[in-house]
């Protein structure tokens, strides 16, 4: 549970050094924007990994409710639409523009279903700062946005279709078997 709980504190600090723009010009003036990126980059699979590693190590340790199966059902159902606003965040279209940040909403959603279909400690510690952080996010991308930080792209149609196919193909790769085999759980199942 300790390297869960690090890696989260590690990740939630990494990721706060963009949303302080005074944090962040000193880090370039003092490194470079190449080792500015670096840093933020090695950190973050850092805690990415001690997130992986304690997740997986006191996934099982604590229950603290049994979900009902429509849960699951649920989740997955959620998931459809995650899946395609995580594709919408890197392409300029009509999803982006509306949402401003499509991957932060993709996150809340994801975040939400698993902690309904989910039940141990573990899943609340993770899921529950995920949707702490996306919801801490999505704000202060607002106030950057009316500081005139952030400017949002305008859309075309065409980039939300590349989205929506690739967040299809993704969400069937992984309801059929990148899921389970990674996570050692059947969506469906």
């Amino acid at each position: 549970m300790l390297a869960l709980i690090a890696g989260i504190i590690l990740f939630f600090a990494i990721h706060l050094v963009p949303q302080r723009q005074t944090l962040k010009n000193a880090l370039v003036e003092r490194i470079g924007m190449m080792g500015y990126r670096a840093l933020h980059g090695i950190v973050a699979l850092a805690a990415v990994a001690l997130i992986f590693g304690g997740y997986f190590e006191a996934r099982y340790d604590v229950v603290l409710w049994y979900p009902p199966v429509w849960t699951r059902h649920l989740a997955a159902t959620l998931m459809l639409f995650a899946s395609i606003l995580l594709f919408a965040a890197p392409f300029k279209g009509k999803i982006k523009e509306k949402l401003t940040s499509p991957l932060s909403v993709a996150i809340k959603i994801w975040a939400l279903a698993h902690l309904m279909a989910n039940g141990t400690l573990a899943d609340v510690i993770l899921f529950g700062f995920f949707l702490f952080y996306a919801v801490t996010y999505r704000i202060s991308l607002k106030k950057r946005i009316q500081a005139g930080l952030v400017v949002v792209p305008e859309g075309r149609w065409l980039n939300d279709v590349y989205a929506v196919v690739l967040g299809l193909g993704f969400y069937a790769v992984m309801v059929l078997w990148l899921h389970e085999w990674a996570f050692d759980v059947a969506p469906l199942g």
